[in-house]
């Protein structure tokens, strides 16, 4: 558990504020909470883009390379069935099967991915910073920093962008 100074704010005008100020001063953010997603936040917290698609392309590839290994060898080698006179290898009667399984081992691949990198595993609880933490309120939640002339820092930066409540708390 690591302790984070959380500041909650009224509007997405000061989170953002916040988020960039914390950052200009050297600050580590933990984690924002919002209700709805907030456009440039990723930006202000100096967040990497995600490695997803990435994850998402490499999965379809596999299962639609997968799948066409699969047919060809099914149709063609292992057991080859003349149906109206078709060549037992014909590629544009694999396209719709590929494509399916190409989009359900793409699909289920990154839910999984997503999962276990934001650490989701069944069984686990939350635990929420704040009583209706995403209902109405942004949360930015910055790292404690060990010298504690630091926290008024915090705390100032938090009050200087109109925060409705500063608190420490267990991240």
């Amino acid at each position: 558990m690591k302790r984070v100074l959380v500041g909650s704010f009224a509007t997405e005008e000061h989170i953002l504020g916040a988020a960039r100020a914390a950052r200009e001063h050297g600050l580590r953010i933990a984690d924002a909470y919002t209700p709805y997603a907030v456009h440039g936040l990723d930006r202000a917290m100096g967040l990497r883009p995600s490695r997803l698609p990435w994850v998402c392309f490499g999965l379809g590839l596999l299962g639609a390379v997968f799948k066409l290994a699969f047919q060809f060898w099914a149709m063609a080698v292992d057991w080859p069935i003349n149906v109206g006179g078709k060549p037992w290898n014909s590629l544009p009667a694999y396209v719709p099967v590929t494509f399916e399984v190409m989009v359900l081992l793409a699909g289920l691949g990154v839910v999984l991915a997503f999962l276990l990198r934001c650490r989701l595993l069944p069984g686990k609880q939350a635990t929420p910073l704040f009583r209706g933490a995403t209902d109405d309120t942004f949360l930015l939640a910055l790292e404690r920093p060990e010298d504690p002339g630091d926290v008024s820092v915090v705390s100032q930066l938090f009050r200087d962008f109109h925060a409705v409540r500063v608190a420490e708390s267990e991240l």
